[in-house]
């Protein structure tokens, strides 16, 4: 698969409708999330980036998922209910995904192609794993202790934004 055709791949968002990572904005970060781990406060800082550069054409891209000891097993209703009473999230959380296995969705079978920094491909490794595209359809994969304001996350935004020409 090119890189360009990963901003094409469809998925759905929260209210079913279909759409692709490149109808979006040109730099995504695309986060599996649960609202019942303890990785959930990253949503804090998922949500300040948003805020931080949202407005240069990046987005968080949130999609729950509970094939991780069950920690997101509410509807898509009360999954978009707290993440907008409890964090304030304003950026989109779109359908539940299965991540790994047989039936992942195809956007992550893409993405898991895509080695971190320690040269590792293949299964999500837990809730809150990151991967930043960019504008050109390239990815940077984060693992899920790594906080999504860390500096070389930050760093990647940025290089992606003015890649962009944001």
């Amino acid at each position: 698969m090119t890189t360009t055709a990963l901003r094409d791949i469809p998925f759905l968002d929260a209210h079913g409708a279909s759409t692709t990572l490149g109808e979006q904005a040109p730099v995504v970060l695309v986060v599996n999330v649960a609202s019942r781990c303890g990785l959930t406060p990253q949503y804090e800082q998922l949500e300040q980036l948003q805020r931080t550069y949202g407005e240069r054409g990046f987005t968080v891209l949130g999609f729950p998922c509970n094939q991780f000891l069950g920690q997101e097993p509410g509807s898509m209703d009360q999954i978009l209910e707290f993440c907008s009473t409890t964090y304030g999230v304003s950026f989109p959380v779109n359908d539940k995904v299965k991540v790994n296995g047989r039936n992942a969705a195809e956007l992550y079978k893409a993405l898991k192609q895509t080695p971190d920094a320690g040269g590792k491909a293949g299964r999500v490794e837990w809730n809150f794993e990151k991967f930043l595209v960019t504008a050109d359809g390239s990815v940077q994969r984060f693992r899920p202790k790594q906080k999504p304001d860390a500096p070389e996350i930050v760093a990647a935004i940025e290089a992606g934004l003015t890649a962009a020409g944001r």
